[in-house]
């Protein structure tokens, strides 16, 4: 068989196990539209109305991934067992990320995926970015790279030449591990060249945001402002070292204790954790339910932020995104973020789903569907936009995510970290 024709078969057959009510709806692998989005998509109303009550230039979707194979002078690099059917749920899974991002010339993999960002961003109103997010490595409990482990990396300078070479649509987002030797020099060094803050992955990484290994990295976080965005709940996406446990929820206290600002990606909503608040012997209990007892707690008010990507997925539509529009008083402490290019795989998504669930109308499906054909990242901005239960809707600051990872430190200077392990940088935090 060729070797195409079996990656869509054996694609086919994954698809149809993962979101068999998705069948008929949306098909199965992007249509990968040419073109920018037709007028009549741009301009349609459900479009302009979900700019409604939005400043343009403060809509930041800070969860975009800046992936590809490394067939290029980026620097990134994949896991082999990508590319082997020894390893099949790995392989599919990357073959769905090319075909999500249009990214399927062989040779040009990272040129493709850029190349697509840029164009879907000019569908965006002026002012409007994306943060592109650098991956670090699996690391071990020494801090060493374990390549076993890792599913991929995306080095923090081919993250940050990308978003310098497009300043007006993208800022960028660094990785670092915080077991690494030299991880407060690597910190300085991100946030000197304009990281807006750090990304970690701990099912996926390795680290677990409880360890007093954590302490320095979130010592030098809390003084330079600096957010960490962190996956919490069960991770499905990436290929783990089965470490579920390092999702959850709860083990963020110790960063938040530390007076860092913490961004729990997808609001913790898949997966079970124990409840450490109990003990380590606690009941397992819901991670988003972990997550939203925090966000009630009055001393995290300032602290502790939710982020809604992948939270349309079919998997995850339920209670928990119902639980998030209503939550009102929550809604100044959410941020959006696309996981881009996770809206371009499309089994995972289904606007009819959304009627079903009484969310919005069909006609609104309808037209959902067609801006996905052209743009993933619009399509998901638009939907979560147009999202209601009971008549309430997501408040328009939860899109207005600059507020949270806008503020830059200013007067940088080294100063001795405490275990010598390189310099932290002092400075004043300003807007």
């Amino acid at each position: 068989m060729h070797r195409r024709a079996f990656l869509k078969l054996a694609a086919l057959g994954a698809a149809s196990v993962a979101a068999p009510r998705a069948w008929g709806y949306e098909g199965i692998f992007n249509p990968c539209q040419d073109g920018p989005l037709p007028d009549r998509l741009l301009t349609h109303e459900l479009v302009a109305a979900a700019w409604e009550g939005l400043s343009a230039d403060q809509v930041w979707d800070c969860h975009v991934h800046m992936i590809g194979v490394g067939d290029s002078d980026s620097g990134i690099w994949i896991t082999p067992k990508m590319h082997s059917w020894l390893h099949p749920i790995q392989s599919i899974q990357r073959y769905f990320y090319q075909n999500a991002a249009c990214a399927e010339h062989a040779g040009q993999i990272d040129g493709d995926f850029r190349n697509r960002l840029v164009n879907l961003a000019h569908d965006f109103k002026p002012g409007a970015k994306f943060m592109l997010l650098a991956f670090d490595f699996h690391h071990d409990t020494t801090g060493h790279v374990d390549h076993e482990y890792s599913a991929y990396y995306t080095p923090d300078n081919y993250a940050a030449r990308v978003a310098r070479a497009y300043p007006g649509r993208f800022e960028w987002i660094a990785s670092v591990h915080p077991y690494r030797p030299d991880a407060v020099a690597v910190l300085e060094a991100a946030v000197a060249n304009g990281a807006r803050a750090i990304k970690w992955l701990p099912p996926a990484m390795g680290m677990d945001p409880a360890s007093p290994k954590c302490d320095e990295f979130y010592a030098v976080l809390a003084r330079l402002n600096i957010p960490l965005l962190t996956h919490g709940g069960d991770e499905l996406a990436v290929h783990s070292s089965e470490a579920q446990a390092l999702g959850n929820p709860l083990r963020l206290r110790r960063a938040l204790d530390h007076g860092v600002r913490v961004v729990v990606a997808h609001c913790a909503t898949l997966g079970t954790g124990v409840d450490l608040d109990k003990g380590d012997n606690g009941p397992l209990t819901a991670n988003f339910e972990l997550f939203a007892r925090m966000m009630d707690e009055p001393h995290y008010e300032n602290l502790l932020f939710g982020e809604l990507s992948a939270l349309t997925q079919i998997n995850r539509m339920g209670t928990p995104l119902k639980t998030l529009i209503t939550r009102t008083e929550w809604h100044a402490r959410l941020v959006n973020g696309s996981d881009y290019p996770l809206p371009g795989v499309m089994p995972l998504f289904s606007p009819a789903r959304f009627v079903d669930e009484n969310y919005f109308d069909t006609a609104t499906a309808k037209v959902l569907s067609e801006i996905r054909h052209y743009n993933p990242i619009l399509f998901d901005f638009v939907l979560k936009r147009h999202l209601s239960v009971d008549g309430k809707k997501l408040a328009p600051a939860a899109f207005e995510s600059r507020r949270v990872f806008g503020a830059v430190p200013r007067a940088i200077s080294p100063q001795p970290s405490p275990s010598g392990r390189g310099s932290t940088l002092k400075g004043i935090i300003t807007p």
